[in-house]
């Protein structure tokens, strides 16, 4: 049986990003949250095809990829033989879900220790890239296999250029604003989804509070949704809160979209933990605002979005009321996704209204 290792505290060593890939390279895809590619093929043999021809690795498919219903123990079994394989040069995640943290207590922290890879994935991914986090390994927190690299048509240009600075370099990248966002789907088992450039609106850009100073840390978040979870169940949180003191907050909503009420008390129990005041700055990502079962359009969309933001700033007002919030950064569930360094360096340039992370 494998023994649970304590969080990592305040006093932990930095996490370090593992060595990088080169074209040419083998790449484990893996299902550790949901099977939906053997549901779904063809988002993710798209991206399988990206992987191959427009960034030069080889992808290596592991037992429970595409299988729906895999175990906790299957799909752990999958990320073991991922992490030791000496072939292997970084982890991507075919999609989210809603059940990794199922699997976080079947991980050998030594094993994964001992050969840390780059991993990318996002949403419930943020289970295994915490866990990644509390072992001194930076992870990616974007470019799920069906939903970047599957994009319908081509992927988005400020994607591709995130994905490939994360893949392939070590150094600074900036982020940058999106002219226009779509964060409308359609039917992933119709080919003609994937034949045309996706519909898109204007995007606003960003939207700054407090932005009178430079904040630098390193990035700790993911999904809110998710890191609920893991606080609800006392899973990979530091108990002491001084441990995130200085860090980059970052975080983003799901395709569920949760109610504007349910993001602020999310937020009101992290305050209440001890954990909001500890971030001198918050990343928030532009919200999806669209789902198959809420399809939001004009004003109601608009609405949701703004209800999100009045939120996030309540319970900033509340719990960390000097803290800078950047709000619409195009980092969530929405098309294009920048990759954020889960434990990389994050500087946050109010004055300048700049964002720059080191992959």
């Amino acid at each position: 049986m494998i023994e649970p290792a304590p969080v990592a505290g305040g006093t932990a060593p930095a996490p370090v990003a593992p060595p990088k890939p080169v074209p040419g390279d083998r790449v484990a895809v893996v299902s550790p949250s949901s099977g939906l590619p053997g549901i779904l093929p063809l988002p993710f043999e798209l991206g399988l095809e990206r992987l191959r021809t427009e960034f030069g690795l080889e992808p290596v498919e592991y037992p429970a990829t595409r299988r729906m219903g895999a175990t906790p123990q299957e799909r752990a079994d999958d990320l073991h033989a991922a992490f030791a394989d000496p072939e292997i040069k970084a982890v991507i995640a075919s999609i989210g879900g809603d059940d990794q943290i199922t699997v976080l207590p079947l991980l050998d922290r030594d094993l994964i220790r001992a050969h840390p890879k780059p991993f990318f994935g996002y949403s419930d991914n943020t289970n295994l890239l915490l866990f990644l986090n509390n072992l001194g390994i930076v992870g990616y927190h974007g470019g799920a296999v069906m939903t970047e690299f599957g994009r319908p048509h081509a992927l988005h240009p400020l994607t591709a250029d995130s994905l490939r600075a994360a893949l392939f370099t070590s150094g600074p990248h900036e982020l940058r604003p999106a002219e226009r966002y779509r964060d409308t789907d359609r039917d992933w088992g119709d080919p003609a989804t994937f034949a045309q450039e996706p519909a898109s609106e204007p995007a606003a850009g960003w939207t700054w509070h407090r932005p009178d100073r430079v904040v630098e840390g390193r990035a700790w978040g993911g999904n809110l949704e998710i890191l609920a979870w893991l606080l609800m169940a006392d899973r990979e949180i530091e108990p002491d809160p001084a441990a995130y003191e200085g860090r980059v907050l970052f975080l983003e909503t799901s395709e569920e979209l949760p109610r504007a009420e349910e993001v602020f008390r999310i937020l009101r129990n992290m305050g209440e933990r001890g954990l909001l005041e500890r971030f001198p700055a918050l990343l928030m990502a532009r919200p999806k605002c669209w789902s198959f079962e809420r399809p939001l359009t004009g004003p109601a969309k608009r609405q949701y979005a703004e209800e999100q933001r009045e939120a996030v700033l309540r319970a900033l007002g509340t719990y960390a009321p000097d803290a800078m919030a950047v709000f619409d950064v195009d980092f969530g569930h929405t098309d294009p996704q920048q990759v954020i360094p889960y434990g990389g360096p994050v500087r946050v340039d109010g004055p300048a209204r700049r964002i720059t992370v080191t992959y």
